[in-house]
């Protein structure tokens, strides 16, 4: 009897274990699926959204560039195709021969595939991009042969077409495909590893507007991520924004002849704004040579060329300013009350201090007596020399080529310029380890020795002599627009970047000068001008490399002018401009902005200018001028 109550006590606490057991474990689901479905519910949803989505990047066209009118494209978007491969949609063994098939249809190497296809990968299924910018024909040749090559496809990518290269290629700049250092600067920007992306220019200064917003085809998949839906779902890309530059085509297009296949640099800016409405720098190249499919040994010449066509010389190359440095000299000397202006200096053509003779650019008996304006009109180096040596002295003569925007960025939206040098004794100490002498006071106050500056920081000095004492940012984007409904969406303000505390009597002595220069100075035959009034300045800088050389030419021809003299700031124009000594000497920078500037002021094309100037039938000049 005990024995089968203790057998029935037993089963029971059997049972109840059970169902404990069971009950527990009920409780426990039914918290793991409240868990699931309602407190983290969102989270895993959209963790099954993403494992059982592919996401295809479609790519957005770039905004279009114009010129300051907004009716003349400089770039546009040209239709092309690029080719695509799916590294685990190739059976396996196949590897190899797919890839080596699919090179020789695109005419690259074996290897570039490869590149783009690393082993880790290649069981994949992320589409990788081999190659854009390919003709419709090898997409015809490619999709014949389809079922020799499993994993492969295609799709359309806009490239760009400069429709205006030449002297402009420097300006807009050239695009293409993304490095893997700029992938992993850009990654959290959007970018990826097939985006096209600014390289130079314009182009590469404003990409964040240009790029657009990628569109997307999101497609169903399984675990492998084999597509196993027919409907996907397509976001529109959507193209990015037009940008409409301060660039003047007309002008570009005068400057460029004006300047013809001499090896320099031109800038015409409007001085009350700071826009830029041409900036050329000769050599140029073809933009569109980095979309052909030999742009890397295209791109190799243009590197290797000695004449350096990929350098915008006017604003990444500095010169010495030469005599057009005597526009700051004579700023100071009047500012600081340094010397009377009407006090006159003698020079006989040349000049001792210490146990060297320095030459004026006239042989003796030199240019006699010159005050202030006749030196400025004449060139005259005694009169610098002594005014810079005797009564400035280096660190006051620096001061002020900081104040007229030498020695520092100019800040211009492009993505690459120099800051130029304004040399003192600290830096020369710093740099060389030599002691600041007289001499190098004397080669600074001409505008020669260590000192330098851009064409383009030239053009500001020149404009802020126009603007009696402010200098405006020089920018070359006018406005942002909508490029689906044309709209403004930013318009460009001028904004001031230096002015100046020099007073109100100096700019008005200087501007006077300037203009007597024109009508009384050493320039008045190639600087004749019937329909403008200009003011401006000359400058020839000697080249070291060439200045004990006979048979060559050593001398950068300088000129920087604003004009109309006699109207306001607002309605002038200020233009810099330097041939460099490389080309045969003619003294053309003179000739080239005058040409400029009658064009501008006119209406005429540059061979219409040339006529009306009488300069169709110019001898070269011989021997040094100022």
């Amino acid at each position: 009897m005990h024995n089968k109550e203790s057998f029935s006590f037993s089963k029971k606490t059997k049972l109840i274990f059970i169902f404990a057991f069971i009950t527990l474990f009920l409780i426990l689901y039914v918290i793991r699926l409240f868990s699931l479905q309602i407190l983290n519910g969102d989270q895993y949803r959209s963790q099954s959204q993403r494992i059982s989505s592919q996401v295809t990047i479609i790519p957005a066209q770039r905004g279009e560039i114009f010129d300051r009118n907004a009716n003349l494209p400089m770039v546009i978007n040209t239709e092309s195709f690029a080719v695509f491969v799916t590294p685990a949609e190739i059976p396996a063994g196949k590897y190899d021969t797919v890839t080596a098939k699919l090179a020789s249809y695109l005419g690259i190497s074996k290897a570039a595939v490869d590149k783009k296809i690393p082993k880790n990968i290649r069981r994949s299924y992320t589409t990788v991009q081999i190659k854009s910018n390919v003709s419709f024909s090898v997409i015809s040749n490619i999709a014949e042969n389809k079922i020799d090559l499993p994993g492969v496809s295609w799709g359309s990518k806009p490239i760009r077409n400069y429709l205006h290269t030449e002297s402009l290629s420097h300006i807009v700049g050239y695009v293409g495909d993304i490095t893997q250092e700029e992938v992993t600067v850009l990654y959290n920007k959007g970018y990826t590893n097939n985006s096209i992306v600014g390289k130079t220019g314009i182009e590469k200064q404003y990409d964040a507007l240009l790029q657009g917003t990628p569109g997307q085809e999101m497609s169903t998949v399984d675990v492998h991520g084999r597509i196993i839906s027919d409907t996907p779902v397509v976001k529109q890309p959507k193209m990015g924004n037009n940008l409409v530059l301060t660039i003047d085509s007309d002008i570009q297009k005068l400057v460029e002849e004006a300047l013809g296949d001499r090896v320099g640099a031109s800038v015409v800016l409007k001085p009350s704004t700071g826009e830029v409405l041409a900036m050329v720098s000769y050599p140029y190249f073809d933009s569109n040579i980095f979309s052909s499919d030999d742009s890397g040994s295209e791109y190799s010449k243009l590197l290797n060329d000695t004449s350096k066509p990929l350098i915008n010389r006017a604003v990444q190359l500095s010169y010495p300013p030469a005599s057009t440095f005597k526009i700051i000299m004579s700023a100071a000397m009047l500012q600081e009350d340094a010397f009377p202006s009407n006090k006159p200096v003698e020079c006989k053509g040349i000049m001792s201090y210490g146990n060297h003779l320095y030459h004026c650019h006239v042989l003796p008996p030199g240019h006699g007596w010159l005050d202030l304006r006749n030196a400025l009109a004449q060139s005259c180096d005694v009169y610098y020399w002594t005014i810079g040596k005797d009564y400035l002295g280096i660190e006051k003569i620096a001061s002020y080529a900081r104040e007229f925007g030498l020695g520092k960025s100019a800040q211009i939206d492009l993505p690459s310029q120099v800051a130029g040098l304004v040399p003192t004794a600290e830096w020369k100490e710093k740099r060389f380890h030599e002691r600041w002498l007289g001499g190098d006071t004397m080669s600074c106050s001409i505008g020669q020795g260590y000192m330098e500056a851009t064409p383009l920081q030239l053009a500001d000095m020149i404009a802020m002599v126009s603007n009696e004492g402010k200098i405006y940012k020089p920018h070359l984007l006018k406005e942002i627009r909508d490029s689906v409904t044309n709209e403004i969406i930013k318009e460009i303000q001028p904004e001031i970047l230096t002015e100046s505390t020099i007073d109100n009597f100096v700019w008005k002595e200087l501007q006077e000068a300037l203009r007597y220069t024109a009508t009384d100075g050493s320039a008045i035959i190639p600087m004749r001008n019937k329909s403008v009034q200009i003011a401006f300045k000359t400058g020839t800088a000697e080249v070291d490399q060439y200045k004990n050389s006979k048979d060559k030419n050593h001398w950068h021809s300088w000129l920087v002018a604003y004009a109309p003299y006699d109207a306001p700031p607002e309605d002038r124009i200020c233009v810099a401009t330097i041939v460099e000594a490389v080309n045969t000497w003619e003294w053309w920078a003179p000739y080239c902005t005058n040409i400029i500037i009658q064009g501008i002021f006119n209406n005429q094309t540059y061979d219409e200018a040339i006529k009306t100037l009488g300069f169709q039938n110019l001898r070269k000049a011989v021997g040094r001028q100022e």
